[in-house]
């Protein structure tokens, strides 16, 4: 089920999207003195990476003397190996990344964090619906994630083991995101999955489905897992952020300046920014995803106090790499930007 390499890459050239002028050409070990970076976002249609596009809409890259070109892959997972390999200079996604590359022995850190919550819900096709009623029915089903090593893959495995399921009693299936993910869910290829808005909002909508576990919001993610979950985030090689600090402060006093501008206007004036073809199931269905979502955001980009801790638990209760493993969290994220 993996999207073929030729394939991503196509998709890839697609979706390049520019600042201003021309696209950067800044590779991952350049010094990018000229303001150009190249960010690849884990979904650049995905409510909860909305800040990425946003903060280039409303202009404030540019306002910043950046020349930022975002490119997207369909799963965080992938993203993060555009980084590892200096392809791009920084990943929007999840922030979980930064720990299980830790113990593979990658430094990499969180610079802005935009989310305290997953923006992520666990959802079940009607047809499937009397079998699987909660994460205590996930023996032997089929369950769609963005890609295998993904975060959506990795909540998935928790919210199975904290609910007595191991993870090798059902399979977990690389369906991406949108209409794949709907498609898998129609077909019956899946029985149920992990995904996000808008996706969540089209699948309600069409009633193919419903929502059986929802961390859309802090609230939310703390029934789930029992505490904040910071996920979507600035994050970079840590190496690179030392020796750029310049420009890393200017990605961070724009993306600041967007999570502020989320916290002040409404769901409907945010998706009156962003490019019209995002707004797939159409303009009111969109803005009511975005809605439902907005309460994952930060404010301030700030990472919450007690999310790190709360990741490392979630993942050391599935993850054999983790298990075991010491992790340095101090190391994992950074406030030092954010907070000038």
């Amino acid at each position: 089920m993996r999207i073929p390499l030729k394939l991503s890459a196509a998709a890839l050239a697609l979706v390049t999207l520019t600042a201003c002028g021309g696209g950067g050409s800044a590779a991952g070990g350049s010094d990018a003195k000229d303001g150009s970076i190249k960010i690849m976002v884990g979904g650049l249609d995905k409510v909860i990476y909305l800040p990425a596009r946003l903060t280039q809409q409303l202009g404030y890259f540019k306002a910043e003397g950046l020349d930022v070109t975002l490119l997207t892959e369909p799963a965080g997972v992938q993203a993060t190996t555009s980084l590892v390999s200096g392809d791009v200079q920084g990943v929007v996604g999840f922030y979980d990344h930064t720990l299980d590359l830790q113990v593979k022995g990658k430094q990499v850190e969180s610079v802005v964090q935009l989310a305290h919550a997953p923006g992520e819900a666990e959802v079940v096709a009607n047809k499937a619906a009397g079998g699987l009623t909660s994460p205590k029915d996930f023996k032997g089903k089929k369950l769609g994630v963005t890609g295998l090593g993904s975060s959506t893959d990795f909540l998935t495995k928790y919210l199975a083991v904290k609910n007595g399921v191991a993870t090798n009693e059902f399979t977990p299936v690389a369906v991406g995101a949108g209409q794949t993910f709907i498609s898998a869910l129609q077909q019956g290829s899946i029985q149920g999955g992990m995904t996000t808005d808008p996706t969540v909002a089209q699948i309600v909508n069409k009633k193919l489905g419903k929502v059986l576990v929802d961390m859309r919001t802090p609230e939310g993610s703390q029934r789930a897992l029992g505490g904040p979950y910071p996920s979507s985030s600035l994050y970079m090689n840590t190496d690179w952020v030392n020796s750029h600090k310049e420009t890393v402060q200017k990605l961070a006093n724009a993306f600041v300046k967007t999570l502020k501008w989320m916290s002040t206007h409404t769901a409907e004036q945010i998706a009156a920014k962003m490019p019209s073809d995002y707004a797939q199931g159409g303009k009111e269905l969109y803005a009511q995803a975005i809605k439902d979502t907005l309460p994952m955001f930060t404010k301030d980009g700030v990472m919450p106090a007690d999310g790190p801790a709360t990741v490392e638990r979630v993942l050391k209760a599935f993850n054999p790499n983790l298990k075991n493993a010491s992790v340095d969290l101090k190391k994992t994220y950074t406030t030092e930007f954010v907070k000038k």
